[in-house]
């Protein structure tokens, strides 16, 4: 029998790959079960609200003609698409961090529970008492690596690579953001090209996966333009293709799982590495066990 892979242990570049999809295997049931419990609301939430979206978008476009531009009704037709589209990012920030926070859970409580799969009371423990937290976190570093950004590509990658450990502290070490924030800077010091290099493989994967997961979605659009081409019917071409295409984002979205468990061990190999906590752990455990004391000696 296989043995329930071990979070904390300092890994090597190829380790942290190809762990992060074994342990994705051996706990591919839990984790499909807590993502429906946890996280399926906000992925049908934002799905349906991407729809609704984009097909508003095309009503819009397509039913413009040179006069409405000037008249004053434009804009209460665009304001309905605007609302709209604020709640979407919305609901994708709340879907992204609900993930987050949902992996980083279970994979603190199985390492706490010495390699065993937590319940569902204590995920929920844990998802709501460290949403807020990282919630919080995540709009903070979003805007701080889009600052980076603005003044040149190379401080927004850095920043960006550095800023993925963020929750993983703030979850795992029951860490402030403050001090999370200044951790990561130093777990990831010396390890920054190794981490990155984790990060760009697996985005790889995902776009990988995004491709042939999406070829369904290519093939009815491509269908119902043959099928509309005389009728030059921009919705009727577009709304069989858009519901298909959130259908399968809502589906794809799961596989963001592999991009949270490869921060996540990434995390507990720098720290590991640098700071041996699970040895420390260990030795500070000896002494407070009840120790076996052996066979007796007989008495006569």
């Amino acid at each position: 029998m296989e043995q329930n892979i071990e979070l904390a242990k300092p890994r090597d570049f190829g380790e942290v790959l190809g762990d992060t999809f074994v342990f994705i295997r051996q706990n591919l049931k839990p984790l499909l079960k807590y993502f429906v419990i946890f996280c399926g609301f906000f992925v049908v939430a934002t799905a349906a609200t991407s729809t609704v979206v984009e097909l508003r978008a095309i009503n819009l476009t397509t039913s413009f003609d040179a006069n409405d531009f000037a008249n004053e009704s434009v804009l209460g037709r665009i304001m309905p698409l605007i609302g709209s589209y604020l709640l979407l990012i919305t609901f994708y920030i709340l879907q992204s961090v609900t993930l987050n926070v949902m992996i980083l859970s279970y994979m603190a409580l199985y390492q706490k529970k010495g390699n065993t799969v937590p319940t569902v009371d204590e995920m929920w423990g844990y998802i709501k008492y460290y949403f807020l937290r990282v919630l919080g976190s995540s709009v903070l570093l979003y805007i701080l690596a889009f600052v980076g950004l603005c003044f040149c590509l190379a401080p927004g990658l850095y920043l960006g690579t550095v800023f993925a450990l963020v929750p993983a502290i703030i979850v795992v070490e029951n860490a402030s953001f403050s001090y999370a924030f200044s951790h990561a800077f130093k777990l990831i010091s010396n390890n920054w090209w190794t981490t990155f290099g984790v990060l760009v493989v697996i985005y790889i994967i995902l776009y990988v996966v995004n491709l042939v997961v999406g070829i369904p979605a290519s093939i009815v659009g491509a269908g119902n333009v043959f099928l509309h081409i005389s009728q030059r019917s921009v919705s009727a071409i577009s709304m069989p293709w858009v519901i298909l295409m959130n259908v399968i984002t809502a589906f794809i979205s799961f596989f963001q799982i592999l991009l949270v468990s490869a921060v996540g061990l990434i995390y507990f190999n720098l720290s590991e590495t640098k700071e041996g906590t699970s040895l420390i752990a260990r030795i500070d455990e000896f002494g407070t066990r009840n120790q076996d004391p052996g066979p007796q000696p007989e008495e006569y």
